[in-house]
């Protein structure tokens, strides 16, 4: 069975695809197959893999590839199950696949919160909450894969609630400015209250079509992204946000989730306060990263765009990426080792 992990943080702008991305591009090229959900309806993910052009037309010829279509035999009462997606082959990295998003996803968002309230006798809303999952399931199971990695919305929907509780982990991107501390500080809130719904959800949808899996979502970790670096480090004014994040981490979101059984065992956990990486923002990299829809990381010398010193010094910028997060990747393959 494959390890489902969420990218989670109901903060805008703190580069939830970009890990996403980099991450499952780390593990594929490290020999994971791995597959990359778009669950957010603003469809940045499936932007970036398919390219502009092929973005463009893909949803005109392949209606049936998007994660809503997927979907909608149990959100449309249609009876047949959910069969998988034939996810779409990321270009340039074998092993790494993309379930499409949908602009329309958020239409479900209304019968799917209705179906949080349910009783046992609304048969047809109880296979809504589970339907993600099962989706997700089925469609791993058919792309043989190791990993799958949902790229989510940034809000408190019901979607990220239905697609959180039904993961084995989740990890929580952040950036460095005081407004990623106060939402952590609201997590540390809404997460065990999902997850609380979910443990009385298991049960009353036990006898769903599409039940909710068993399992607890456990953290992982957070990644920092987007800082500035100076000397190497980040600046005096990054660095301060930094270490205030790591606080609300350490101090309240990691004890609200433990009393849900929510964490790992402390050896789990790196020594550098929950944080899985800290990736520095990818400044005059980042063109050629959307340009490209290549990791940087993973950007060849052409697409770079420049030579002699210039080069070697962009060379040396991408391989520092590099080792980010490979090392971003190793961590989660040691600490999912027991899925």
């Amino acid at each position: 069975m494959a390890t489902i992990i969420c990218m989670f943080n109901h903060k805008g702008g703190v580069s939830k695809t970009t890990t996403t991305y980099g991450l499952g591009w780390m593990l594929a090229q490290k020999g994971k197959r791995v597959i990359l959900v778009d669950a957010d309806s603003q469809c940045n993910l499936t932007s970036v893999v398919l390219g502009e052009e092929e973005f463009e037309t893909f949803f005109v010829d392949h209606p049936e590839r998007n994660i809503k279509s997927a979907l909608s035999p149990a959100f449309d009462a249609k009876p047949a199950l959910l069969q998988p997606v034939e996810c779409v082959p990321v270009a340039g990295c074998e092993g790494l696949f993309l379930l499409p998003g949908s602009f329309d996803l958020s239409e479900y968002e209304v019968s799917l919160g209705v179906s949080f309230t349910l009783t046992d006798t609304m048969a047809t809303l109880k296979n809504l909450p589970g339907s993600f999952s099962y989706l997700i399931a089925r469609t791993a199971e058919h792309h043989q894969a190791d990993y799958v990695l949902i790229d989510m919305n940034p809000s408190l929907s019901a979607i990220n609630e239905a697609l959180l509780v039904s993961a084995d982990y989740f990890i929580v991107p952040t950036a460095p400015d005081n407004f990623s501390a106060m939402a952590i500080q609201s997590l540390a809130k809404v997460l065990p209250r999902w997850e609380s719904w979910a443990v009385r959800a298991r049960d009353v949808f036990a006898d769903a079509s599409y039940p909710l899996p068993g399992t607890t979502p456990r953290f992982l970790g957070t990644v920092v992204q987007r800082f500035n670096i100076r000397k190497g480090k980040p600046t005096q004014a990054n660095q301060a946000v930094i270490q205030r994040l790591s606080q609300v981490v350490r101090n309240t979101l990691v004890p609200a989730l433990s009393e849900m059984g929510m964490t790992l065992p402390d050896d789990k956990y790196t020594a550098n306060d929950y944080c899985l990486a800290s990736i520095p923002d990818f400044q005059t990299l980042n063109a050629a990263y959307h340009e490209s829809g290549i990791p940087v990381f993973a950007l060849s010398d052409e697409q770079l765009g420049f030579v002699g010193t210039v080069l070697v010094q962009y060379q040396e910028t991408r391989e520092r990426f590099r080792i980010l997060f490979s090392g971003f990747a190793d961590l989660v393959i040691s600490m999912t080792d027991d899925a």
